[in-house]
C-alpha cells in the first residue's frame, strides 16, 4: 500500500463522483445507498469479484435498541435503559460521544431503510442480552435480522453477491433462522418435511440458475443492501483494490479526494468530491497487525479467523498513510470466538485458511456438551456467548498452561453428536466418517480412549464428566450455573426432557471430541472516529473527506461485546451517519448525560464465566 500522495496543484482535476466507498459489507453499503438517496453520486470499490464481505457470511443479526419492530410489539424502553446496560459492560473504555450517536440514531437509520430500501426485519423480541445479570439487560427487544430475501430480485446481478459461507452452508444452501429443522430433520417429521421442501427447491434452483435464490441471515442482508444500492444508481467496481488515497492541501488543512486503486486492466485514479470511506472489514488476515495487538498470536497466524479471507487491513494502512490514528486502547482487539481447524475444507487452499475456519457459535448451549482443558478441566460456562468464553480460555492457559498453545475440546457423547453434530459435523442422517479419517472428530469407546486420542488428562477427564453427570441429572450445574440466564437458556433445547434446556449426562459412548482453538468473527480495534465517523489524526481533529465504517472503525463497544449484533448494529447506523456529514447534512447528535465524577462503571462479571479475563501479552507469551 503506497498511502496518501499528494495531487498536482497545476490544474484542478474533475470529479468521478461525490462519494467514494471502499469495500462492500453492511457498513459499506449503508453509506452508499444512504449517500445516494440524498442526491449523491457513489461509486463502490470491492477489491474481489463479489459484494457483501463477511456481512456475506454473518449470521445478519443487528443489535438495535429501541427498535421499531420492538415498539410496533409494544416492548418500549426509554434511551437511558440500553445506556446503563452499556456503560456497565464497557465500563471505562465507552465513548460517550459515540456511543450516544448510535442509541439516538440506530431506530432512525433502520426506519430509513424500511421507508426507503429493499431491506426487511424479522424482529428479535425473544433475543436476550448476553450479560443476563447486568443492570439493564433485556431478554428481548433489542435486536433485528435481515427477512429472508429471494435472489431472484437481483436478476443477473446475483451472481455478484458473495455466496454463503462453504462451512456454515448446506450443498451451498442459505441457513439462517430455520437451522433448527434441519438440527432436528431426522427425528421429527415437520422439520424433515421442511428440510426435504428447502433441499429440494435449492438443488433444482441449482439446475437452472447454478445457484439457489432464497437467501437468509447474512446472506439476505448483503443480497437486500446490494439491491438497495442498484436500485439507487450506485457504481458498482468489483475487482478494484485501494492502494492508495489521493490527498490535498498539508497538515491539519488537508483533505482526503480520492483513491488510486489497481484493477485487471491496471491503476486507475478516482476523485470524490465529498471523501472516501474506509470499510475494508478490518484486519482479520493481517498477521503482522494481530501478531501486534492480539497477545495470544506471537506471530499473527496463530489467530484462526471466520471472516472473509480479503480482510487484510488495508482500510487501516490506507488512513494510517493520510495520518489517522489506530485505536488500540480497547479491553479487546478481536471479537473473539471459538473455532476448530477443518482439514480439507473446500476452499482451504487459499492460503489464508478462513474456508477451513469453523466458528462454533450454536451447539455449546446444547445439552450434553461441555468444554474442557489439556487437564481434562470446565473452564467456563459452555452455553454463554462466544466471546467470554475465549476470555475464559484465555485465562486458564494463562495461569495453567503457560506457553503452550492455546486450545480446548468440547466433549461429547455419541447421542449428542447425532442429534446436534459438533463443529463441521453434521447430526444423523448424514455421515461423520470423513472427519474421524481426517482426524477433525477424535472418538473414543470409554473417556480414556478419548482422551488418549486427544493428549487430554485421562484422569482429569473422567473425574469432570462424572462430576458433571451427578448434578447434570438433575439440570444442575453448581460449578458454572449453566442454563442460568437467558441467553443460555435461548441456546439450549427447547424440547429437552429435563429441568435445565442446557443441561444433560454425558454417558452414552462411544464418545467424541474436537479441539477449539483461538479465533474471531472479526475485528475490534480500527481507525479512531469522531460521532460521525470522521476518522482522527493522533492529535483528535478530523481527517477531512476520510470516513471509516464497519470493521475499519474502532468498534463503539470498546472492545467488548454486550450482545449479539454489536458489530452490524453500529455498522449499519455508522453508515448511514455519515452519508449525512458528507453530503454537507450533518445530523443532529446529542451530547451523552454526564456521569458523576469517579463513578464511571466497570464492567462487572455478567455471568460466573464473564469476569474480565484477557491475560497481559506477558502472561501470554510467557
Amino acid at each position: 500500500m503506497d498511502g496518501a500522495s499528494p495531487a498536482s496543484p497545476a490544474a484542478p482535476h474533475p470529479f468521478d463522483c461525490d462519494l467514494l466507498v471502499l469495500g462492500s459489507g453492511a457498513g459499506a453499503l449503508s453509506a452508499a445507498v444512504t449517500a445516494a438517496h440524498l442526491g449523491l453520486k457513489v461509486i463502490v470499490a470491492e477489491k474481489e469479484p463479489v459484494f457483501g464481505g463477511t456481512t456475506a457470511w454473518s449470521g445478519g443479526w443487528m443489535w438495535i435498541p429501541r427498535n421499531p419492530l420492538a415498539l410496533a410489539a409494544g416492548i418500549a424502553e426509554s434511551i437511558d435503559e440500553p445506556r446503563r446496560y452499556l456503560q456497565g459492560i464497557v465500563g471505562r473504555h465507552l465513548d460517550p460521544q459515540r456511543a450516544e450517536a448510535f442509541l439516538t440514531c440506530a431506530p432512525q437509520m433502520l426506519q430509513f431503510h424500511l421507508d426507503h430500501t429493499a431491506l426487511r426485519f424479522i424482529d428479535g423480541n425473544a433475543i436476550p442480552d448476553f450479560h443476563g445479570r447486568a443492570e439493564a439487560a433485556r431478554t428481548g427487544g433489542r435486536s433485528v435480522c435481515a427477512a429472508p430475501f429471494d435472489g431472484g430480485r437481483l436478476g443477473a446481478d446475483l451472481k455478484r453477491l458473495r455466496p454463503p459461507a462453504p462451512l456454515l452452508s448446506f450443498l451451498g444452501m442459505s441457513i439462517g433462522g430455520d437451522l433448527r429443522h434441519f438440527l432436528r430433520a431426522g427425528r421429527a417429521w415437520d422439520s424433515f418435511l421442511y428440510a426435504a421442501k428447502r433441499t429440494s427447491c435449492h438443488l433444482l434452483e441449482l439446475a437452472l440458475h447454478g445457484q439457489g435464490r432464497l437467501r437468509l441471515g447474512g446472506n439476505a442482508l448483503a443480497a437486500a443492501l446490494l439491491k438497495s444500492v442498484l436500485d439507487a444508481g450506485v457504481s458498482l467496481r468489483e475487482r478494484h483494490a485501494a492502494v492508495g488515497l489521493i490527498e490535498e492541501g498539508e497538515g491539519r488543512g488537508s483533505r482526503i479526494v480520492g483513491a488510486r486503486l489497481r484493477t485487471p486492466q491496471g491503476e486507475v485514479t478516482l476523485r470524490a468530491r465529498c471523501g472516501v470511506v474506509c470499510a475494508c472489514g478490518g484486519f482479520p488476515h493481517d498477521d503482522a497487525r494481530k501478531a501486534a495487538l492480539f497477545p495470544h498470536a506471537p506471530h499473527g497466524h496463530e489467530h484462526r479467523s471466520a471472516a472473509v479471507p480479503s480482510n487484510t487491513g488495508d482500510g487501516l494502512r490506507l488512513a494510517e498513510a493520510a495520518g489517522a490514528r489506530v485505536a488500540t486502547d480497547l479491553a479487546d482487539a478481536g471479537a473473539w470466538c471459538p473455532v476448530s481447524v477443518v482439514p480439507d475444507a473446500p476452499g482451504a487452499s487459499n492460503g489464508l485458511g478462513a474456508f477451513s475456519n469453523f466458528p462454533h457459535l450454536a451447539e455449546r448451549g446444547k445439552p450434553g456438551l461441555i468444554a474442557v482443558d489439556r487437564a481434562g478441566r470446565r473452564f467456563v460456562d459452555e452455553a454463554g456467548n462466544y466471546h467470554s468464553f475465549m476470555r475464559a480460555l484465555f485465562t486458564r492457559c494463562a495461569q495453567d498452561f503457560p506457553g503452550q498453545p492455546i486450545e480446548a475440546w468440547l466433549v461429547v457423547d455419541h447421542r449428542f453428536l447425532r442429534r446436534w453434530g459438533l463443529g463441521a459435523v453434521r447430526p444423523f442422517p448424514l455421515p461423520c466418517g470423513a472427519h474421524l479419517r481426517s482426524g477433525y472428530l477424535k472418538r473414543g469407546a470409554t473417556l480414556a480412549e478419548l482422551a488418549g486420542a486427544c493428549g487430554i488428562d485421562a484422569a482429569g477427564l473422567l473425574r469432570t464428566v462424572n462430576d458433571h453427570n451427578l448434578h447434570a441429572r438433575e439440570g444442575r450445574d453448581p460449578t458454572f450455573d449453566r442454563g442460568g440466564i437467558p441467553y443460555d437458556r435461548m441456546q439450549g433445547d427447547t424440547e429437552h426432557p429435563g429441568p435445565n434446556p442446557c443441561v444433560a449426562p454425558i454417558e452414552q459412548g462411544p464418545f467424541y471430541a474436537v479441539k477449539v482453538v483461538p479465533g474471531s468473527l472479526g475485528t475490534f480495534a480500527g481507525l479512531a472516529v469522531n460521532a460521525h465517523a470522521q476518522v482522527l489524526r493522533a492529535d483528535g481533529s478530523p481527517i477531512a473527506g476520510l470516513y471509516a465504517a464497519g470493521n475499519d472503525m474502532a468498534s463503539v463497544m470498546g472492545g467488548h461485546y454486550p450482545s449479539g449484533g454489536i458489530t452490524l448494529g453500529p455498522a449499519m447506523t455508522f453508515g448511514w451517519i455519515l452519508a449525512h456529514h458528507a453530503a454537507g447534512r450533518p445530523l443532529p447528535l446529542p451530547e451523552p448525560p454526564e456521569v458523576p465524577p469517579n463513578t464511571s462503571p466497570e464492567a462487572p462479571p455478567a455471568s460466573r464465566s464473564d469476569a474480565r479475563s484477557t491475560p497481559s501479552p506477558q502472561d501470554l507469551r510467557t
